[in-house]
């Protein structure tokens, strides 16, 4: 295909993305609550699924074509990409102004960057062992992930229930109403609207596939069109693909931050990034081999950015910072500085 035609299917990719992200994310809290998910564990492993089906269908797509370095660097470079999420959720979406970190501050939300951490530290320890080890498709890194990641959502659905701290865990100032009210407010817009459970079911299937759909054409158009441009398959999936990918996370949080659910907000990114590092367990049953032990230094690299950016974040969480600086706080500032740096250092390495 031609370079025009390449872009046009990236473009039309990335707005059916968009769109079918947002009616995922609004589906899927509707039945969560509907059938009684909430914040149960359930509910927990649906979101975290849904809001990720365009990063599943990108990784399928790489390990079934053989491009692993695609693959790998969409999931580690969309987990850096999707933490900076966070800055424009704080530049755009707070109301009243106010950082984003300080009005969604909880114990339970630095539990979910510190479960962040833990797996992006797995996925580094993982690229260190042996290609050999591996068995029945399986490896150790990648099975360890996945087992971290249940056990997470495990602890993570206790500290829902409160934590043997004053206001719960949260800071006496933040949002005024519990975290997670925007789902039930969505629930009943969509009952005022006569949207049937089964309509729901249906629009979330159908925008599931869509989803999938698009994510398989946006990386195939976009590798080939960005190579074209001179873009290396590494800063390809770290930066364009991650961002496109990325797109229903952006709307989604200004949704949640409009409507007051700050801390869902946080919470939504956090789930999200400590999810990707799970699809290595598809990405490798697919391949047939260990994904983690071929990782680049560029890999290794952007799992360490990662880390930072989530560990800033966490800061933000716990300081609370009170001035904005260009309508951010200075976590936010900061993440987006540390952002740039790393990829400028990252095509340093790619180069």
């Amino acid at each position: 295909m031609g370079s025009p035609v390449l872009l046009a299917l990236f473009v039309a990719s990335a707005a059916v993305i968009w769109f079918a992200g947002i009616k995922l994310s609004d589906t899927t809290d509707v039945l969560a609550e509907r059938l009684g998910l909430g914040g149960a564990l359930g509910g927990l492993i649906l979101l975290a699924i849904a809001t990720n089906l365009p990063e599943i269908a990108i990784t399928a797509s790489a390990a079934m074509a053989g491009q692993l370095d695609v693959a790998v660097g969409n999931i580690l470079g969309g987990i850096a990409i999707q933490t900076v999420v966070l800055a424009v959720l704080d530049a755009a979406g707070v109301r009243p102004r106010a950082p984003l970190t300080r009005l969604a501050a909880s114990l339970q939300l630095v539990l979910e960057g510190a479960m962040v951490v833990v797996v992006l530290a797995v996925v580094v320890m993982g690229t260190q062992l042996s290609p050999d080890l591996h068995a029945a498709r399986l490896a150790p890194a990648s099975v360890a992930i996945t087992i971290l990641w249940v056990v997470g959502l495990i602890l993570l659905n206790r500290a829902g229930r409160g934590l043997p701290w004053r206001e719960g865990g949260d800071a006496p100032d933040s949002q005024p109403e519990p975290r997670g009210h925007s789902k039930g407010k969505k629930e009943k817009a969509a009952s005022d609207k006569g949207v049937s459970s089964a309509r729901a079911g249906l629009i979330f299937g159908v925008s599931a596939l869509a989803t999938l759909v698009a994510g398989v054409v946006i990386e195939r158009s976009g590798e080939e069109f960005f190579a074209r441009q001179g873009l290396s398959g590494v800063l390809f999936g770290a930066t364009v693909l991650a961002a496109a990918t990325s797109l229903p996370e952006v709307s989604t949080g200004l949704t949640s931050t409009k409507l007051g659910d700050y801390q869902l907000a946080i919470s939504d990114i956090f789930g999200g990034n400590a999810f990707l590092p799970v699809l290595f367990l598809l990405a490798t049953v697919i391949s047939g081999k260990p994904v983690l032990p071929a990782a680049h230094d560029t890999d290794i690299y952007l799992t360490a950015l990662g880390i930072i950016l989530t560990v800033v974040y966490m800061a933000g969480l716990i300081f609370r910072p009170r001035r904005q600086y260009a309508r951010m706080g200075v976590d936010s500032i900061a993440a987006v500085v540390i952002y740039l740096i790393g990829i400028a250092g990252l095509a340093t390495i790619a180069a």
